[in-house]
């Protein structure tokens, strides 16, 4: 009988306990923040009490009004800035390619203006240097600082590839211009690319697109059957010599031969020694300087070669390399950057509005030709941030990371210097426009003798063998 007791006793016991538990002070759930994931900041007496005092089924988290992220929140202050950094390849050989993406970017914060009050602030320009390593080291240098929300970066590939990971692991975004290797995103066949990251977006094109386009040019436009293609092991130039390769044989064409030179080589003879070897009637390399300088100044003095013709893409589409006498009369593929003249940004720039106001504050033209993918990734990502900041009515802000990743993925036919920018669920928004160039011997880095373009439509069928 007394044991009896003693279980009955316990039983009240319990049930007392579970209705303490389920009626406790609700305090914790009106203190804290839309979209607060800290614990530091709340009181002691909001802290969940230990398990052992409930069943597991009572441990719930309290509700707020907007569900927490899933990344966590950027707090603004009142009068701070909102943080966006620029990560360019903005000294060495291929600074030229990375100065004039900082500057759009510096000019598309400008046009912007501020976002519910607050300034947007890009810091001082981070350099990728084109390389994994930059892109690495910079990365660490972003991540470091957790007000920053968002990235414009980077410049090559290469760099992303290192810098990607940090940043998405991070909670951030980023938007690259100029990156176009598919690794990063993916094959266009739904499968992602080796290199994906989750919050990475490009406004530039894939280069399957690139590489299909440039085959069809040289085989269906010039007719050439045979072709040598020659990458420096870059995630951009690899990734583009297979894309022309894979496309060019679709076609029925031959690549005779397909090599690489290593990047800082100066002697080119014995790889296009390899190269002559294979009597091609073309050679495709699209590298960067200073390697490709040495290419089409030595490629005259190889026996079989000097009737040859020489075709590379947007990575010497600038105009250090435009300026030598040799690169007169090549072909280049790369982004079309004849932008109708109607298009127009969400802030109502237009491209003549851009290059205007560039010249005018740089006293140049922009060196390279992702200008105008530059000015709109900021301009995404400033109009992605101001959709998803709430007032927190005393004059701060709070910026949820996954809502941002959200809002960006769901871009669709936003307004843009190069046409409307639609993300796919791999982060390609870019237009997909492709033109072929001939460099008739201005050295302005967006020559105007288009010889062929082609876009989406065109050249998905080619690359999907559908």
């Amino acid at each position: 009988m007394r044991n009896k007791r003693f279980r009955y006793l316990l039983a009240v016991l319990a049930a007392f306990a579970l209705l303490a538990a389920a009626c406790g002070d609700g305090t914790s759930e009106t203190t804290v923040a839309p979209g607060d994931t800290t614990t530091t900041s709340a009181a002691p007496d909001t802290t969940v009490p230990p398990e052992t005092t409930a069943p597991p089924e009572t441990t719930a988290p309290p509700e707020t009004t907007v569900p927490p992220s899933e990344l966590g929140t950027v707090e603004v202050a009142a009068g701070e800035a909102i943080q966006i950094r620029s990560l360019q390849a903005i000294t060495g050989d291929v600074s030229f390619l990375g100065i004039p993406n900082q500057r759009a970017t510096e000019l598309a914060i400008l046009d912007y203006g501020q976002i519910q009050g607050h300034d947007v602030n890009m810091g001082q320009g981070l350099d990728d240097l084109c390389l994994n390593e930059g892109g690495q080291a910079a990365g660490q240098t972003i991540v470091a600082d957790t007000q920053v929300v968002g990235v414009i970066g980077t410049s090559c590939s290469g760099a992303a590839v290192a810098a990607a990971p940090l940043i998405s692991a991070a909670g951030m975004v980023m938007i690259s211009p100029a990156n176009t290797s598919p690794a990063l995103t993916s094959d266009l066949q739904g499968n992602p690319g080796t290199d994906f990251n989750v919050g990475y977006y490009r406004t530039a094109h894939n280069d399957l697109f690139q590489g299909a386009a440039a085959a069809k040019f040289v085989f269906e436009e010039l007719g050439l059957t045979t072709a040598a293609a020659i990458h420096d092991g870059d995630p951009y130039t690899n990734g583009l010599a297979s894309a022309f390769r894979s496309a060019y044989e679709a076609l029925g064409g031959t690549v005779s031969v397909f090599t690489a030179v290593n990047k800082g080589d100066t002697d080119m003879t014995p790889v296009l020694t390899e190269v002559a070897a294979g009597s091609p009637q073309l050679i495709f390399f699209p590298i960067f300087p200073p390697e490709g300088d040495f290419i089409v100044q030595q490629v005259g003095g190889v026996s079989g070669l000097e009737d040859v013709v020489l075709m590379a893409a947007d990575g010497l589409l600038v105009s250090n390399f435009l300026a030598l006498p040799e690169s007169t009369g090549m072909y280049f593929s790369g982004p079309n950057t004849n932008f109708a003249a109607e298009n127009a940004s969400v802030t109502g720039v237009t491209p003549t509005d851009f290059l205007a106001t560039y010249e005018s504050t740089y006293g140049e033209a922009p060196s390279a030709p992702f200008w105008a993918h530059s000015y709109d990734a900021t301009i995404m990502l400033l109009s992605a941030i101001d959709a998803v900041a709430v007032d927190n009515g005393d004059g701060s802000l709070t910026i949820d990371r996954q809502a941002l990743r959200d809002e960006l993925s769901a871009t669709s036919g936003f307004a843009g210097l190069i046409g409307s920018l639609t993300c796919d669920e791999f982060g390609d928004c870019g237009s997909q426009e492709i033109s072929v160039v001939l460099h008739e011997g201005d050295a302005d880095a967006t020559p105007t003798n288009v010889q062929f373009s082609a876009g989406r439509e065109d050249l998905l069928p080619l690359i999907t063998g559908g």
